[in-house]
């Protein structure tokens, strides 16, 4: 089958689960009923050998726990875990605005110098998601203001698997294809950042969503093992390995204290460190030197590309920053993001599994290290959001 025929973007999106238009991947010449038998099967087997899976079955949402700002008396959303509350004051968006104060730089802070969008060529959104950052939560969202705001909507159907990166080819074939679907619209994929003009198409208007990176991998691991995301991911890929009892079984703290590979060993000397969630890969690009895990050279670049191409990166875990960032320098799609985000709040998280946050001192200070660059790419997106929120809102501050 030619690669044009296996991505065929032509599916509208219709409702929340699983509708936008794209990628219609298909499956292997297997039997369906053979597939959906050995999913319930290992299923089955789960449920049966371990009871830490059905109380997790239960537990499908995660509460985000409230903070204040002082600054503004905003509601957002902190990093859980060990790392809430760790990070230095620069990294708090009143902080980062004492910052900007106390340097002389509030002055001349001005939100026209942080805005990407006016840069974009095209009124056409591209949204590459990064895994296990409330992308379903941003997804829902988009899909609402579509039918607000009046743009398309437009996802692709998951792969069975995928590579790294992409190659030359297949990024030509992304943007061949998405310039067939016109303007005024937003499509989201888990991909790497593709420079368009490059292929020779108009630049679109760049987002993403962040969390913290450890964080992140925990969520990941717990989430994989979840017996109906495991038994999905077998029906995508029916030649997945069915895993043992131990696999769903053990512990985050524990697999990481015995370097269990790939899921567990992130050594970044490693050529697969099992942690494919990691988000410097997709704000990078799909060259080469982006797939080096905890690497300076691939955090410079994603930096740049952030600073240049990106016209938002936001974060849950800063929900009323990042939307009200959204509204003032993507007015366009964003319009009234706020007020259709808190009218439903329960209807936009989704796809969550609770978990245990807890590290034990040695690998929180193992991960520490392995993530550091990780870390610091987080931080700069972080710090950038909170620069473009002050720029728009700097009036509203008080000092205290």
């Amino acid at each position: 089958m030619s690669l044009n025929a296996e991505r065929s973007y032509k599916m509208k999106l219709r409702d929340v689960e699983n509708a936008f238009k794209y990628r219609r991947i298909p499956y292997p010449k297997r039997s369906v009923e053979l597939i959906a038998l050995l999913a319930i099967s290992c299923t089955f087997f789960l449920f049966m050998h371990t009871n830490k899976l059905n109380s997790r079955l239960k537990e499908m949402e995660v509460k985000l726990q409230p903070s204040e700002f002082s600054a503004l008396g905003l509601t957002g959303n902190h990093i859980s875990g060990h790392d809430a509350g760790k990070h230095d004051d620069i990294n708090t968006l009143h902080g980062t605005y004492q910052y900007l104060k106390s340097t002389g730089q509030l002055e001349n802070l001005d939100a026209a110098q942080l805005n990407n969008t006016p840069k974009a060529e095209r009124d056409f959104v591209f949204y590459n998601r990064l895994e296990k950052t409330g992308s379903q939560s941003m997804t829902r969202l988009i899909k609402q203001l579509g039918e607000r705001n009046g743009f398309d909507a437009y996802r692709n159907i998951v792969r069975p698997s995928r590579p790294l990166t992409d190659s030359y080819e297949d990024e030509k074939d992304l943007v061949d294809q998405l310039y067939e679907l016109g303007d005024h619209a937003v499509y989201v994929e888990h991909a790497n950042w593709v420079n368009f003009t490059k292929h020779g198409h108009l630049r679109p208007i760049y987002i993403n969503m962040v969390r913290h990176p450890i964080q992140k991998v925990i969520s990941a691991y717990y989430y994989q093992r979840h017996p109906l995301i495991f038994a999905q991911s077998l029906m995508r890929n029916p030649n997945k390995r069915i895993e043992t009892k131990q696999y769903f079984d053990t512990a985050f703290n524990d697999c990481v204290r015995k370097r269990v590979p790939p899921y567990c060993d992130f050594d970044n000397h490693n050529p697969y460190n099992g942690d494919w969630r990691r988000f410097s890969l997709h704000l990078c690009g799909n060259s080469e030197i982006c797939t080096h895990f905890n690497s300076a050279t691939t955090t410079q670049i994603a930096k740049s590309n952030i600073e240049r191409e990106y016209a938002v990166v936001g974060s849950w875990e800063d929900t009323n920053v990042t939307l009200a960032v959204l509204e003032a320098y993507i007015p366009r799609f964003f319009a009234n993001a706020r007020k259709v985000y808190y009218s439903k709040t329960d209807k936009f998280t989704v796809n969550t599994v609770s978990h245990d946050t807890h590290l034990d001192k040695d690998v929180e200070e193992y991960l520490s290290n392995s993530f550091s660059f990780e870390i610091e790419l987080y931080l700069f997106i972080k710090q950038r959001l909170h620069k473009q929120y002050i720029a728009v809102h700097k009036d509203e501050f008080q000092s205290p």
